[in-house]
């Protein structure tokens, strides 16, 4: 059985991880890796692949930054020589960046199998990029494996039922099989950074919603000034670059900031997993603040991620300072219920075995 993993951006390596562990169990799977380069900043991209132990790519196609367009139009091109050499059993997409849209697209107009790992989820906003993605990745995908029971419902409105399949999120999986890496991390990175457990904010912005807005980014800086914890910031090079574009700088240089590059994977985990709250417009720190028990404020007008914060543990608030100072005030009683929505670490086995069953279906 030969699968196809195409990623090409922070949040599919971390998905993409736990799939290549379970895949190493099986011999029989040969599993050919396409990183299309979305992200190529080595910090965003390559880090997190020697961090995490994901194989080395067969295919690095370097699409580099450019319109949505311009990166799409260069995937699909690539892909469509790739797939006539490879000629896969099943392509598998993962979450809702223009790799995953365009490697889709790709895939049904070549007619190979296609699985959809985060299928369902829905912003209802197309003026959001992603949101066209994940829409029209659903479309034509054969397999969908949702990762909440609001994606399932989310894809049988649209009249899809057959072969899909809540299996919990992938990511998930990550934290669960490496909670004493996460724990080996604190110790020094509270030295790090001058910190004690609970007593800083994790703030992470990097949403075009938000970099490309001055007003947003704006107010999202001055309530982050306002905070009166430590609060460490790793500033993803496109806010950075916003933020020296529209002259934001003095917003940053609080005493009480930190400033840092990007950082890893399992840093980044333990700074969760230790702070007082956390403070994003990032899919993946409202799920990893989720499953670390640690309330998230988001900086964004909506999420996906509608259980963990229909059970208190995120707060949907926007870009606007007043709000965001309103939810750090709630933010201190943390709720009582937590039902691992997300799921318990067995999503990568359950999606194996999910298309395992399907390619031998169809022989």
């Amino acid at each position: 059985m030969k699968i196809m993993n195409i990623v090409g951006a922070r949040p599919q390596f971390i998905k993409l991880a736990p799939f290549c562990a379970e895949l190493a169990r099986h011999h029989t799977v040969e599993n050919v890796i396409v990183n299309t380069g979305q992200h190529y900043d080595y910090a965003l991209s390559k880090v997190f692949f020697d961090e995490l132990n994901i194989p080395t790519p067969h295919y690095n196609l370097g699409v580099r930054s450019g319109s949505h367009l311009f990166q799409m139009g260069h995937i699909i091109l690539q892909m469509d020589a790739i797939l006539d050499t490879e000629k896969p059993d099943i392509v598998v997409v993962y979450g809702d960046t223009n790799t995953t849209a365009a490697a889709a697209i790709a895939a049904a107009k070549n007619g190979f199998p296609l699985a959809h790992i985060e299928a369902g989820l829905r912003e209802h906003d197309k003026s959001i990029p992603e949101e066209i993605n994940k829409l029209l990745t659903d479309a034509v995908a054969d397999l969908l494996f949702a990762p909440t029971q609001t994606g399932v419902n989310n894809l049988v409105q649209l009249g899809r039922t057959k072969d899909v399949y809540l299996v919990g999120d992938i990511g998930i999986d990550l934290l669960v099989a490496h909670q004493e890496k996460i724990a080996e991390q604190v110790s020094g990175i509270m030295t790090k950074y001058g910190i004690e457990p609970q007593t800083y904010v994790l703030m992470t912005c990097h949403r075009a919603a938000n970099t490309d807005h001055p007003a947003n980014l704006r107010q999202i800086l001055e309530a982050m000034s306002a905070i009166t914890d430590k609060v460490i910031f790793p500033v993803h090079p496109r806010t950075m670059n916003a933020i020296k574009r529209y002259g934001f700088d003095t917003l940053i240089t609080g005493k009480n900031i930190i400033v840092v590059p990007p950082i890893g994977f399992w840093e980044t985990q333990a700074l969760i997993q230790q702070a007082k709250f956390c403070l994003t417009d990032s899919g993946g720190i409202i799920k990893e603040s989720y499953f670390h028990r640690v309330p998230a404020i988001i900086i964004d007008k909506q999420t996906e991620w509608i259980e963990t914060v229909e059970e208190g543990w995120n707060q949907v608030v926007g870009p606007w300072a007043k709000d965001i100072a309103a939810a750090i005030e709630r933010v201190n009683i943390k709720p009582a219920f937590h039902s691992s929505c997300l799921g318990n670490g067995t999503a990568s086995r359950q999606i194996y075995l999910h298309i395992k069953q399907y390619l031998h279906a169809k022989q």
